[in-house]
């Protein structure tokens, strides 16, 4: 250490020693780690909670008889002192399981104790040769306090502990010496670190495993939520062409209608003009917006439903159910189809997110359920659809499917968006059905009123018509 002089603020020169106050901070921290009552908590599991208690319960108790005879027999300690420190090695390993720090600091004054207290007896009996600094008993439960001292706490902390031991080790049969003696110095302070450094791993390991399952937790959780956004936007993209035919439609009818009045007014042409300007102002808008949606490219996974199908095709409506269900069979899945009621034309919406559901139904029995066979039913109610896709039991085990899973959410996406309901479940004799059922008009717009599909008209649903 080298010698610094400062000139203080009246000019007299100060001596300093460098590198003093470095190390009164290392003392400092060396204090607080030593001194501490942080612990992490023990590990949750059953097994792994009461068998480690167990087997430590045991080792005390053997630990505790070994230490007391050795010291009263072969140390010639007086029984009340063997007694007492053979009892603090034992209680330094139960106290360990839930204070390790204090139960360190009890097995390493137990040590200094007893080797303190047969240095003068060592070499009394020339034919024994006493285990010292260490005795057996003392080293076993050291090692044993150290490795649960490095389970429950830091890694520094632990090889400030272990620093501490090879220091008093040292001190004791290196610097101040004994008489002859069977010396434990080396392999207490080769196995102390093999402990120390084995613990160590081992609780690093714990925490790597604990990290990683709150990092796969936060990427199944964005996992989910980026593909409901994925689903959300391949819904708005199918709509978008929905609603730019309607839009186009009134565009045009709002130019041909002057046409076919004799002589219209200028209020009729305005009004007319404007209906025209302003649906195609929508229509360019919903065109920016599609460039948006459209700019990743359609997630198309679900079986191919034959040409004109493409990204910029016309949507699909229930006039193609036919044309899927023969390309699905076409790819090896056995389907049936069935429709109850009269056959009428429903909204686009409606069409689409049945024929959408229908579909990625069928996907996932080809997916999930190989070798078995599907079920197809639409029933047309007076106020809606009812969809039901069902399979029977699978032969075989389905192959490893990624990135699949998430085709429930977007039939449900898109059931709730019309206000209907979609429900999927196993069923008894092992296969699994999809229900949905779709409202003919989006809520809120008819207040709860039914289209006649005749007439144009509307009422009121039928409670009869119900089903129970």
């Amino acid at each position: 250490m080298s010698r610094l002089t400062t000139v203080t603020e009246t000019g007299a020169r100060r001596p300093e020693w460098i590198g003093t106050g470095r190390v009164l901070r290392w003392l400092r921290i060396l204090r607080d780690d030593l001194c501490t009552v942080r612990l992490d908590p023990l590990p949750p599991s059953v097994w792994l909670r009461w068998l480690p208690h167990g087997v430590l319960w045991v080792a005390s108790i053997g630990i505790t008889i070994g230490g007391v005879a050795q010291l009263q027999h072969n140390g010639h300690l007086s029984a009340g002192l063997a007694s007492l420190l053979g009892f603090a090695p034992g209680g330094a390993v139960l106290l360990a399981m839930w204070r390790p720090v204090p139960a360190w600091w009890l097995s390493t004054g137990a040590m200094l104790v007893s080797a303190v207290a047969l240095r003068g007896r060592l070499g009394t009996t020339p034919v024994v040769l006493f285990t010292w600094p260490w005795t057996t008993a003392g080293m076993i439960a050291q090692l044993l306090v150290l490795l649960l001292l490095a389970l429950r706490v830091r890694a520094r902390v632990a090889a400030e502990a272990l620093a501490v031991t090879v220091l008093l080790t040292w001190l004791l049969d290196g610097v101040w010496g004994a008489p002859p003696h069977q010396s434990t110095s080396t392999v207490t302070v080769v196995l102390a670190t093999i402990v120390v450094a084995l613990g160590t791993a081992l609780r690093g390991r714990r925490e790597a495993r604990a990290e990683l399952g709150r990092q796969a937790s936060l990427t199944e959780e964005e996992r989910a939520r980026r593909t409901l956004l994925e689903e959300r936007s391949r819904i708005a993209r199918e709509l978008h062409d929905v609603v730019a035919h309607h839009m186009s439609v009134i565009s045009i009818q709002a130019q041909v209608a002057p046409h076919l009045v004799e002589n219209p007014p200028d209020e009729l042409r305005e009004n007319l003009e404007g209906i025209r300007h302003n649906a195609l102002e929508a229509l360019t808008e919903l065109r920016r917006v599609l460039g948006v949606l459209r700019s990743e490219g359609p997630d198309e996974d679900a079986p191919d439903d034959g040409p004109g199908t493409g990204p910029h095709s016309p949507q699909p409506t229930l006039d193609r159910l036919d044309r899927l269900v023969e390309n699905t069979r076409a790819a090896g899945l056995t389907v049936t189809t069935r429709i109850n009621g009269e056959r009428r034309p429903m909204q686009s919406g409606v069409e689409l997110s049945a024929y959408r559901i229908v579909q990625e139904a069928l996907s996932n029995v080809l997916r999930h359920a190989p070798g078995a066979t599907a079920h197809v039913e639409i029933e047309y109610i007076p106020y809606g659809l009812l969809l039901s896709v069902a399979n029977s039991r699978p032969t075989r085990p389905a192959p490893p499917s990624p990135g699949a899973g998430h085709g429930l959410l977007g039939m449900r996406e898109r059931a709730t968006m019309l206000g209907g309901s979609l429900t999927a479940g196993p069923l008894a004799d092992g296969g699994y059905r999809i229900f949905a059922e779709i409202p003919a008009t989006a809520p809120g717009l008819m207040s709860g009123r039914t289209a006649n599909p005749t007439t144009g008209t509307t009422r009121a649903p039928d409670p009869k018509d119900d089903r129970a």
